[in-house]
């Protein structure tokens, strides 16, 4: 799907990354605009993982260009750090800090002043169902918990772009619920999303956008319609 370069915040062109002898991503183009919530799909080892890894600043690619808000990795990493929200497959977190703890640390780390900040970890502690548990340590956290305070965690600063990595991992339904009305309101407020996930069935329905990567490469970029893309994403399986 074509975007406007004027209006867009993340701009890929012939993005690869190899690992050894063996390609993860293979010459993978796509922009996105401002406030855009694009779903990275596909199976296992398609190579969602390695690309948003690329896309946050955590690895450098084999080969082409990535720019996300005018700024370019991987020269500008630490620029494009401060404008991102990234969820990953590690929580990302301190286990020997409380939770309460590990965002008044994140949010030095970017600078949030003081009394911002607890406010705004006092929010979203309870938008994440884990106020009561603000001053346990995370060592004591089981999967799903630490899931929810990396979210915590992602969105504390206020990024312009979340990049989320099969977010619903660990989730029960109650906080797979919270997560999806966390994403809402980011859309609202004019974030660019890029969310991966396996499992088509999980997608939120908030999504405008579906990109499907098979194999290392784009293999569907277009609207995210539930009955098209069902039988493109099975294609892409294949």
């Amino acid at each position: 799907m074509a975007n406007n370069r004027k209006d867009a915040i993340i701009e890929v062109e012939g993005l690869s990354k190899v690992f050894g002898i063996l390609p993860a991503l293979q010459e993978v183009d796509f922009t996105l605009a401002r406030g855009e919530f694009a779903l990275l799909l596909g199976a296992n080892g398609s190579g969602k993982s390695t690309l948003l890894r690329l896309l946050s600043g955590l690895s450098k690619p084999s080969a082409g260009s990535v720019r996300i808000g005018g700024w370019e990795l991987p020269g500008e990493a630490m620029a494009i750090r401060a404008q991102i929200g990234l969820v990953a497959h590690r929580p990302l977190l301190y286990d020997n800090l409380t939770a309460r703890e590990n965002l008044a640390f994140f949010g030095r780390l970017y600078g949030i002043d003081r009394a911002e900040c607890e406010g705004r970890s006092r929010d979203l502690l309870r938008q994440v169902g884990l106020w009561r548990r603000a001053d346990t340590l995370v060592r004591t956290f089981s999967r799903g918990m630490k899931q929810r305070l990396s979210i915590a965690r992602a969105i504390l600063h206020r990024p312009d772009v979340l990049l989320l990595d099969e977010p619903f991992s660990g989730l029960d339904q109650t906080a797979a619920e919270s997560l999806d009305q966390l994403l809402a309101t980011a859309r609202q407020e004019g974030r660019t999303i890029i969310l991966s996930t396996h499992q088509l069935e999980r997608a939120p329905p908030t999504g405008e956008r579906a990109l499907i990567l098979s194999r290392g490469r784009i293999a569907y970029d277009g609207a995210f319609e539930t009955s098209e893309l069902a039988e493109m994403y099975r294609a892409a399986e294949a």
